[in-house]
């Protein structure tokens, strides 16, 4: 990347979050992520309304599943630390209507500890999830020359630097005037 203007149709990728290549190159990855995220958020809310005539987010969508994982029940607690969430409030709220739908179970009390776990309308739902996005998006990328490879290599990235954000905004949090 040059320091000086784009020339004609060369693409300039400087500006205030971008002046150099590393920033050029974090600023380019940051834009993926954001554009990814809402496509993995829209694709959620498609898969689920064709399995199941539901609408959640794909946040509440992504928690139906981390329940269902391992068929073992979960907390809050475990929850929030799976998702990387801090939002209690809004994990309750999903919570709360998942339950109204029949996908999820309570058990236990606040003095035992609550626990939720997948019903059989929540196991049937995301087993015909399952076999949807299997169907729609795993056969097509499989098709990906050394797909496995290479989304090893993208989500252990993604783990440093969900690490590397996490400590920058307490750095952030804990600074700021």
């Amino acid at each position: 990347m040059s320091d000086g203007p784009a020339k004609s149709g060369e693409m300039d990728f400087k500006w205030h979050l971008s002046s150099d290549d590393p920033e050029i190159a974090t600023t380019e990855m940051e834009f993926s992520l954001m554009r990814t995220f809402e496509s993995f958020g829209r694709w959620q809310v498609e898969c689920l309304i064709a399995a199941s005539g539901l609408t959640m987010s794909g946040p509440e969508n992504a928690l139906l599943h981390i329940i269902r994982m391992n068929d073992r029940a979960k907390s809050i607690k475990e929850l929030a630390r799976l998702t990387n969430r801090d939002d209690i409030p809004n994990i309750q709220y999903s919570l709360r209507k998942m339950l109204s739908e029949g996908l999820i179970s309570k058990q236990g009390t606040s003095r035992t500890g609550v626990t939720y776990e997948a019903t059989e309308k929540g196991r049937e739902i995301t087993d015909f999830y399952a076999s949807i996005r299997r169907r729609l998006l795993v056969e097509k990328i499989d098709d990906i020359p050394d797909f496995v490879e290479r989304m090893q290599e993208v989500s252990r990235t993604l783990n440093i630097l969900s690490g590397i954000y996490e400590e920058a905004a307490r750095v952030a949090a804990t600074h700021r005037r």
